[in-house]
C-alpha cells in the first residue's frame, strides 16, 4: 500500500509560502501598529549596539578634534600675540605722538612769551664724544642762522650756535666744559659765572663769596652781559650751596632748566638782526 504522500512540498512551493508569509508580515509591521510595542523594544534593544558601533568613529573624531583644536588655538594665540604687538606698536607712537605735541605746545608758547623773532628747529644729531657737548640742528645760513646765536628749549637755555652750514649748525651747550655763561640770581639781581662741568645736569658757579645772598631753589638768568645772550632767560636753577668758613668762595651748584638730554624741538632766537651776526 502505497503513502498518500510520498515526498513533502517542493524546495519552490516552500520558497513561495514563506516569501508570501514574509511580505505580509513585513506589511503588518510597516502599515499597521499591530507590532507598534515590539516596535519600540526591537528599537530599545538594538540601541546599546548602535552605540556600541559608533564608538570607534567618535575616538576618531575626538582625536581629530584634538589635534585640530590645539593646532588651532596655537594658531590664534601666534595672531593675538602679532595682533597685540602691532596695536602695542601703535601706542607707543600715539604716547610719542602725543608726547611731541605737547612739547611742541609748550615750545610754541614760549616762543609767544619771546619778544625776539624765533625760528623753531630740530635736533638731527649729537656728538658722539661723551666729553663734547654739542648738538646739530637742521637749520644753518639759509634759514638766517648766524654765529653766536642762543638756543632755547621750551623750559630754558641751551647753548649758542659755534659753526653754521647751509642747511644745518652746530650749537655748543651750556653743559660743554668750555662754556661759561654770564647769569644772574633772579631773586636779587647779584652776577655770577656758570661754567659747564661735561655733564648734562649741572653747572658750577665760580668765585661765589661765602657772603653773597644765594639759596637753594634761586632762579638764575641769562644777565645779557656776555654779548651773546640776552637778558632774562632761565638758565638754571640752584640745588647746592655750601659755605667753608676756611675758604672765601662758597660751593654752589645749579641745575640746567633746559631739558638737555631730552628736547628735540628747539628755538633758534634772533636777539639782532642776522646780518649783523654773520
Amino acid at each position: 500500500m502505497k503513502p498518500l504522500f510520498s515526498k513533502g512540498p517542493s524546495p519552490i512551493a516552500r520558497l513561495l509560502v514563506l516569501s508570501v508569509l514574509s511580505l505580509t508580515v513585513a506589511g503588518i509591521f510597516i502599515y499597521t501598529d499591530w507590532f507598534a510595542s515590539l516596535k519600540n523594544q526591537a528599537t530599545d534593544v538594538a540601541a546599546p549596539f548602535y552605540w556600541v558601533s559608533d564608538i570607534p568613529a567618535k575616538v576618531e573624531d575626538w582625536a581629530d578634534n584634538r589635534v585640530m583644536s590645539r593646532s588651532r588655538l596655537q594658531q590664534e594665540n601666534e595672531s593675538l600675540r602679532t595682533e597685540l604687538l602691532i596695536h602695542k606698536r601703535k601706542l607707543q607712537q600715539m604716547a610719542s605722538l602725543a608726547a611731541e605735541n605737547v612739547r611742541l605746545r609748550q615750545l610754541l608758547n614760549s616762543a609767544e612769551m619771546i619778544e625776539d623773532r624765533v625760528i623753531i628747529a630740530e635736533l638731527i644729531g649729537v656728538s658722539p664724544d661723551p666729553l663734547v657737548h654739542k648738538v646739530i640742528v637742521n637749520r644753518g645760513s639759509n634759514h638766517g642762522v648766524y654765529i653766536g646765536q642762543p638756543l632755547l628749549d621750551a623750559n630754558g637755555l641751551m647753548g649758542q650756535v659755534v659753526q653754521v652750514g647751509a642747511l644745518s649748525s652746530q650749537v655748543l651747550l651750556i653743559t660743554d666744559t668750555t662754556h661759561a655763561l654770564p647769569v644772574q640770581i633772579n631773586r636779587t639781581g647779584v652776577r655770577l659765572i656758570a661754567e659747564g662741568l661735561g655733564r648734562l645736569d649741572e653747572l658750577a658757579l665760580r668765585y661765589v663769596p661765602n657772603t653773597t645772598d644765594i639759596e637753594v631753589g634761586d632762579l638764575l638768568v641769562s644777565s645779557g652781559l656776555g654779548q651773546r645772550f640776552p637778558a632774562g632767560y632761565p638758565v638754571a636753577e640752584v640745588v647746592e650751596v655750601q659755605r667753608d668758613p676756611g675758604k672765601a668762595f662758597a660751593t654752589v651748584m645749579a641745575k640746567p632748566k633746559a631739558e638737555l638730554n631730552r628736547s628735540r624741538h628747539v628755538l633758534l632766537v634772533f636777539d639782532m638782526p642776522p646780518s649783523e651776526g654773520l
